[in-house]
């Protein structure tokens, strides 16, 4: 099993806090109960190396994926695996990606957090979503 952390929300600076036992309900859109967020691997400590403002952009979007919402701009990563998404963020420090899968009913598991420098996403970052997925879905 791969090493991960989970969270119950995420507060609107995108940080995540620890709160077991407690059930949240979405503050955004409708009254339903918000989803934990996983983090696969390092991919809250990628999120953290992120400028704050993409953090702040990045976490928002993904809160609204825990409640159940779409992100304002996102598209499908089907060459990851079956259900997963990329939300994306452009902000003027770059180009920032999440790599995530909400089809669980777990919670939503973040893949991989990356700056994007080219018009495709680099090999190691798709077969670091990858593999992640895999360990998801076994």
């Amino acid at each position: 099993m791969p090493a991960f952390e989970t969270f119950s929300r995420l507060d609107e600076c995108s940080q995540a806090r620890i709160m077991p036992n407690i059930a949240y309900t979405c503050e955004i859109g409708h009254n339903t109960p918000v989803k934990p967020v996983v983090w696969m691997g390092g991919s809250r400590e990628d999120l953290r190396e992120f400028p704050e403002t993409v953090q702040d952009s990045l976490g928002f979007e993904l809160y609204r994926v825990q409640c159940g919402l779409e992100p304002r701009d996102w598209k499908p990563m089907t060459t990851a695996g079956a259900g997963v998404r990329e939300i994306r963020v452009r902000d003027e420090a770059g180009i920032f990606r999440i790599i995530y899968l909400a089809t669980q009913p777990e919670g939503i598991y973040v893949l991989h957090c990356f700056q994007k420098k080219t018009q495709q996403p680099s090999r190691p970052d798709l077969e670091l979503a990858k593999t992640r997925f895999k360990s998801i879905v076994r």
